[in-house]
């Protein structure tokens, strides 16, 4: 699916490091940045599927990809990682922080409190663990800011560069169950913008993806059943809910991503696009 176009010729030999990289999403985003000739870093807590990942995307697209181990929730993992990648492949045009997800300890039980059963209360927002929950917000959230601060800077130095979040539906419309989640990327949106305008006279454009429901490992034991692999009842609305019928490929994803870091988007900064399937634009009737 994946080919060289002239469209984004000037994204040849230029450098972008993605988190989350040894991810379902990040290998399919860097699948496609490979076949448009950019030098790639995959980041991930991972660093073994990182590597894994690296010499399987870049001999089938004839493209230099590295993997690297890295941490976004430790700036010091952060710059051993950047130092790695100036060595290897030189300075940094483009982020993608596609490092995020969901657990179970920051997922309520039921999708409402029912004021007669007391039992949902500890199904509820009640039951929720101060642990989980906080490690989901940093994990979407800080897990954004500390590689923008790492990597970001010398982005600014050099007066070009695009930063690309990834977001999720959930930062318009909270999803029942999956409140740490839903407030993280709401928090990723509001910091696309700020950074855009912080950035704005500087060369450096900040945008983000806005996805919608594609299975990853992060969401799947949510949306099918583990045993049977069938759509959970969840899962089930969500489809019904998606106008085109389907949950997201990661290959969907791919010439949303080539056109956001490449020139044909040059003045496009702090939106945050839908990739969703029409999920949007339903109002359910």
């Amino acid at each position: 699916m994946t080919m060289k176009n002239d469209w984004f010729e000037e994204l040849n030999n230029k450098v972008c490091v993605i988190t989350g990289g040894a991810g379902v999403l990040g290998t399919a985003m860097a699948a496609s940045l490979a076949s448009a000739g950019l030098r790639i870093a995959l980041l991930d807590l991972d660093g073994e599927a990182a590597e894994r990942e690296a010499k399987k995307i870049g001999p089938s697209h004839n493209a230099t990809v590295i993997g690297i181990h890295a941490n976004v929730l430790s700036k010091k993992s952060l710059e051993q990682a950047k130092k790695t990648v100036n060595e290897t492949l030189g300075h940094v045009d483009f982020l993608i922080n596609g490092a995020g997800g969901n657990a179970p300890g920051a997922t309520t039980k039921v999708e409402q409190i029912r004021p007669d059963t007391g039992e949902d209360l500890v199904n509820g927002f009640f039951g929720l663990e101060e642990e989980g929950f906080r490690k989901v917000f940093d994990l979407n959230f800080m897990g954004t800011l500390l590689p923008t601060l790492v990597f970001g800077q010398e982005m600014v130095e050099h007066k070009k560069g695009v930063i690309l979040n990834i977001s999720s539906m959930n930062a318009f419309k909270p999803l029942t169950k999956i409140p740490a989640y839903s407030s993280a990327k709401a928090s990723i949106n509001n910091f696309t913008q700020w950074l855009a305008v912080h950035f704005g006279k500087t060369g450096v454009r900040v945008n983000a993806i806005a996805p919608g429901f594609f299975l990853t490992d992060q969401n799947r034991f949510l949306l099918t059943d583990q045993e049977t692999g069938a759509l959970t009842p969840r899962g089930e609305k969500i489809i019904a809910s998606t106008p085109v019928g389907r949950f997201g490929d990661p290959e969907d994803l791919q010439g949303t991503v080539l056109f956001l870091l490449s020139d044909l988007s040059c003045f496009v900064n702090g939106v945050v696009l839908p990739v969703d399937g029409g999920y949007s634009a339903y109002g359910g009737v």
